[in-house]
């Protein structure tokens, strides 16, 4: 008969009851593990996610907010632009509009009455000194002259014969054939007849004088401006009149230019200093002159300086009244350097200018020699190596943290 399963008992092969986790008994015999330890492992197994999973979010958590604390202050700290100042000026002239004007210029008028008898020259014609320019008909005074002349020889026939009557008196008073009082009386005489002939002689060499100014001649080298009169016009220069000019003269070899210098460039007021011309008329040409003097007193008024400037005119290209620019060389300042306009700062303390020192703010005071508009000169407070912030904040004070937003604008100028 073959055994039934029930009736066959087999012994389980040790390794095989390892494998399946079948534990011998104390007395030899196998069981399997207690069902109250699987659920401690899975409890414990639990616990350690969950807390790996809060330890995460704490440490995530706080890296976050160091990250936003870092950037807050980051974001803080302002962030500036600068640039560096310029050695130098930007310009080391200055222009300034003038008017030419004549060397001399002058009205001519006429010291005797009479009529205009004829004119030489017109408007634009160049005399030289002395050369004729017109004559007057006086007759009136031609016969005063004439009048002056008749009594003057008056004068002098009783000059001679009062001369010769003082002489003879004068001998006979020694032996006392006349007496001194005669003689006296004939000396007198002869004094006053000679006063009355000087007289008579002045008035002669007036009414010379007065006829003499018939002729008009030119007082210098130059052109005629204005002829305001022609033939036949009646010519008064009574006292009591209103002078009429007739000709209107003006020397243009050389021009002068009477140009207001502003106070703050009065240091290139120097006599014999060089000066270009430029006009609008001449756009490709300039011309030379020199600072002769100045007024040596700044105007109240207008806090200008008033100076003049001469310019050689041979050719006469130059025209007196001509509106011209003048430029006058500045002399070299030294130390001095040129930074712009948009970084200065106004302030209850004075002028300053902020600068970004080992990344901190700090504001300089600083003086200003120049201003060009754009940018302005500082004489002091300042080295071509500091590094100024431009357009600075109203809020920006002293041992602030800033940091810079680009590289340096500008340069030292080296």
């Amino acid at each position: 008969m073959i055994p039934s399963e029930e009736n066959v008992t087999s012994s389980p092969d040790p390794e095989t009851s390892e494998a399946q986790g079948i534990q011998p008994s104390p007395d030899g015999s196998r069981s399997r593990p207690s069902a109250r330890r699987r659920p401690a492992i899975l409890v414990a197994a639990l616990l350690i996610v969950l807390g790996l999973m809060i330890y995460s979010g704490v440490h995530s958590r706080a890296v976050a907010e160091s990250r936003l604390m870092r950037r807050t202050q980051e974001a803080a700290v302002p962030t500036v632009t600068v640039v560096f100042p310029r050695e130098g000026a930007p310009t080391q002239e200055i222009v300034l509009p003038g008017n030419t004007q004549a060397f001399s210029d002058a009205p001519i008028y006429a010291r005797t009455n009479g009529y205009l008898k004829h004119w030489y020259f017109d408007i634009g014609a160049h005399v030289q000194k002395g050369q004729l320019l017109a004559e007057i008909e006086t007759p009136e005074v031609d016969q005063q002259l004439l009048q002056a002349r008749a009594d003057l020889d008056t004068a002098q026939a009783n000059l001679n014969i009062a001369r010769i009557t003082a002489t003879r008196w004068q001998d006979l008073v020694s032996n006392g054939s006349v007496s001194q009082q005669e003689t006296d009386q004939a000396v007198s005489n002869l004094s006053a007849l000679k006063a009355a002939a000087e007289s008579s002689a002045a008035n002669v060499r007036r009414l010379e004088q007065l006829q003499s100014f018939e002729k008009i001649y030119a007082p210098f080298n130059g052109i005629i401006t204005a002829r305001n009169t022609d033939i036949g016009a009646l010519i008064d220069a009574g006292a009591n009149t209103q002078p009429r000019e007739l000709f209107h003269i003006a020397a243009i070899h050389t021009l002068r230019l009477y140009v207001s210098i502003p106070e703050v460039y009065s240091r290139a007021a120097r006599s014999g200093a060089p000066a270009t011309l430029t006009l609008d008329e001449f756009p490709d040409q300039t011309f030379h002159g020199t600072l002769v003097r100045n007024a040596n007193a700044i105007d109240v008024a207008s806090r200008t300086l008033l100076v003049e400037v001469d310019v050689d005119n041979p050719t006469g290209r130059l025209l007196p009244g001509a509106y011209v620019f003048v430029h006058l060389k500045l002399p070299d300042q030294t130390r001095s350097v040129s930074i712009p306009s948009n970084t200065l700062i106004f302030r209850k303390e004075g002028l300053q200018v902020g600068l970004v020192r080992k990344g901190k703010a700090e504001l300089v005071p600083v003086k200003i020699s120049r201003d060009y508009g754009n940018s302005v000169e500082i004489l002091s407070g300042l080295q071509p190596t500091d590094a100024v912030i431009v357009d600075p904040s109203d809020s920006l004070v002293a041992g602030m943290p800033v940091r810079v937003n680009n590289k340096p604008v500008g340069g030292s100028g080296k």
